[in-house]
């Protein structure tokens, strides 16, 4: 019972373990753009990789983070990085600023 609550609270603290059945996240270096870093950590699932990510910024003394996550998928790992810096940048550019204008420490976008 524990290992359950142990994956759900790694899904949403963003250190996916794999779990035998997909879902596993497969982490990239970070991309500065501008003034954010992008994570690309594509999904697992079965023999292909769903587009998903994470977008960090630093405001005064805090650590904003905007994750992501999209119907997108690949058949390989490095097409699923390549295209999620891409849609992280896609994100950033399109919110501007009031991408982090609401000050919630983490949230979905």
């Amino acid at each position: 019972m524990a290992s359950i609550f142990s994956s759900i609270f790694s899904m949403f603290s963003g250190n996916a373990k794999p779990t035998g059945g997909g879902g596993a996240a497969v982490a990239s270096e970070p991309q500065l753009y501008g003034d954010c870093t992008i994570y690309a950590e594509p999904q697992k699932e079965g023999g292909q990789y769903r587009l998903a990510g994470r977008i960090e910024k630093t405001v005064g003394d805090e650590l904003l983070v905007r994750n992501f996550i999209r119907a997108d998928m690949f058949s390989s790992s490095d097409d699923a990085i390549e295209c999620t810096v891409r849609k992280a940048q896609q994100i950033i550019d399109q919110n501007g600023p009031s991408l982090f204008s609401d000050g919630a420490k983490v949230r979905q976008v």
